[in-house]
């Protein structure tokens, strides 16, 4: 099993600090953020950053439902990251200034990938669709803190 990465990023014109305040508000803002490849949105525990315990499931192809159980930690000033109970994936978000009033927000997302001929699809092919998937999570977010 060979470990698959997706990354995505974008400048937002908004401070560091409301971005990151923005995508740790897992009660109000996070659900407004997610595309429709996202359903059964559910906060099971806190609902700010650290110590949240969050459930979606995400559904990255027409045949693939992925139910995602996540724990939220704060491992260090402006990183948010989410780990899957059900599965290997751990999703990172990083929020650092970008200048006078602007910030740049990455998320990877890592897991195990499959083995064999689905494994080599799977590292081909997941990583843009996750990318194209975050990447419109961070264009809502950029929508929602730029108002």
């Amino acid at each position: 099993m060979a470990q698959v990465e997706a990354t995505t990023e974008r400048v937002i014109a908004a401070d560091a600090e409301t971005v990151f305040d923005a995508l740790a508000d897992y009660k109000d803002t996070r659900a407004k953020l997610l595309p429709e490849h996202f359903s059964a949105y559910e906060v099971r525990q806190g609902g700010d950053g650290e110590g949240t315990l969050v459930h979606w499931k995400l559904q990255a192809t027409s045949k693939r439902i992925r139910d995602c159980l996540l724990e939220v930690t704060e491992p260090s000033d402006g990183q948010l990251v989410e780990k899957d109970r059900n599965s290997s994936m751990v999703t990172t978000w990083t929020v650092t200034p970008a200048g006078e009033g602007r910030s740049k927000a990455v998320v990877t997302t890592v897991w195990n990938g499959a083995g064999g001929i689905g494994g080599f699809f799977e590292r081909a092919f997941a990583p843009k669709g996750l990318a194209r998937i975050y990447d419109a999570v961070l264009a809502n977010l950029a929508a929602e803190v730029e108002k």
